[in-house]
């Protein structure tokens, strides 16, 4: 029998993904509580991709976004491509090496509308939700780009107070919404990951009485507000109290018409809420691989849906462009400048180079990679054993392998 032949009729061997024991999976990769689903790896991947299950986290409810009746279609290429990538210790790594080096539970690349590649690992399915993490930065985001087209947000250069009474005469209620966008309040305050410093108080403030609440617990200011990139959550929250209430709905009614089912997706998405019923917009929005692709085919099309006859400008340009082009940043939030190699935009961050490219990013490897000249989309979920992809070998990899899927159609 020819090798051909003989491939096709041997069973398909299912390669094991990294870490699997550590992640669960002699346990059927169980779902954890609301105290140990964002640190206890043994529990990652099933907290990852059921966390509306998950009861009490914030102690509010989860909210959904209703997909739409006429879903964007995501065609398949009739093969995969054979991507190649340089690592820095390995040469012309394929697709099954990344998979084979790092914690991915899916992984999707769309061109031009089309998709190329769907991997999952970790029993993981295309139905299942994953959650965003701090992509749901990004969305939010997109929502105050929304509000200011329809009128709701007068300008961008307004303090969030004037919208949100609730936190008036606060550090961050007298943040222009720009600087809130930019991360660039000037607030006194530590982001970090691992239990300490600010980010379980500020937590801890929100399951007790809110997000406006939880704001107001923002007590000084280090620099003075649009001089400084530091990433820290409590800017997003504030903005998603804004938006409340220059909107007069939560995040999912305003968006679920204007975003979700503008973009075509094809289930539903879930974010968790408050007490307050308003959703906690620096993470917790949970969607499908492929609905996921389908914002970053959006996005790569500067805001318009691409299929069909009227071509609907679901997001602003100019202020998708704002947002993501690095040209348009002041110094400080250019690439190499804000860090020493992401730029940020409007809670997008903004790769170095000529060509405008930019990404969605939430911690344990959560990303969507946007490059609008090849419109070519790069999804990708993770349950990587740190929450700061830099910690491991993670954020190299990723780097080299989206390099690796830009150089198979274009240049870098």
């Amino acid at each position: 029998m020819k090798l051909a032949a003989l491939l096709l009729v041997l069973p398909a061997v299912a390669l094991a993904a990294p870490d699997e024991d550590r992640l669960g999976k002699q346990r059927g990769y169980p779902i954890g509580n609301a105290a140990s689903w964002f640190f206890d790896e043994s529990v990652r991947v099933g907290s990852f991709t059921h966390q509306a299950e998950i009861k009490g986290i914030f102690r509010g409810e989860v909210h959904t976004l209703q997909p739409s009746s006429k879903p964007m279609p995501l065609p398949r290429a009739g093969r995969e491509p054979d991507f190649r990538w340089n690592a820095r210790d390995a040469r012309s790594l394929t697709v099954d090496d990344y998979l084979a080096r790092q914690r991915i539970m899916g992984l999707l690349i769309v061109k031009d509308g089309v998709v190329q590649l769907e991997r999952y690992q970790y029993d993981r399915k295309p139905g299942d939700r994953f959650v965003s993490q701090s992509m749901a930065k990004s969305v939010t985001a997109l929502a105050a780009g929304v509000a200011q087209r329809e009128g709701l947000i007068k300008s961008l250069d307004d303090p969030a107070e004037r919208y949100a009474p609730g936190i008036r005469g606060t550090v961050l209620g007298e943040t222009t919404l720009r600087n809130l966008l930019r991360m660039a309040s000037g607030m006194k305050y530590e982001q970090t990951y691992d239990g300490s410093g600010d980010t379980p108080l500020f937590g801890k403030a929100i399951a007790n009485g809110g997000i406006e609440a939880a704001v107001r617990t923002i007590a000084a200011r280090e620099v003075d507000q649009g001089t400084r990139f530091y990433y820290a959550s409590p800017n997003t929250v504030a903005l998603a109290a804004v938006l409340r209430r220059a909107t007069g709905m939560s995040l999912c009614e305003y968006l679920t018409p204007r975003l979700w089912q503008a973009i075509g997706a094809e289930d539903s998405a879930f974010w968790y809420a408050d007490r307050t019923g308003l959703e906690v917009a620096a993470g917790n929005f949970n969607a499908t691989l492929r609905d996921y692709a389908r914002l970053g085919v959006v996005l790569a099309n500067d805001g318009v849906r691409p299929d069909g006859a009227d071509r609907t400008q679901v997001i602003p340009r100019e202020f998708l462009l704002d947002a993501t082009d690095w040209k348009r940043q002041p110094e400080a939030f250019r690439p190499k400048n804000a860090t020493p190699y992401w730029g940020y935009g409007y809670q997008f961050w903004i790769f170095p180079g000529e060509h405008r490219r930019f990404a969605m990013l939430g911690v344990y490897g959560q990303s969507v990679f946007v490059d609008p000249e090849l419109k070519l989309v790069m999804v990708q979920t993770g349950a990587n054993a740190t929450p700061e992809a830099g910690k491991t070998t993670l954020a190299s990899d990723r780097d080299a392998f989206w390099r690796g899927v830009v150089r198979y159609y274009g240049e870098w």
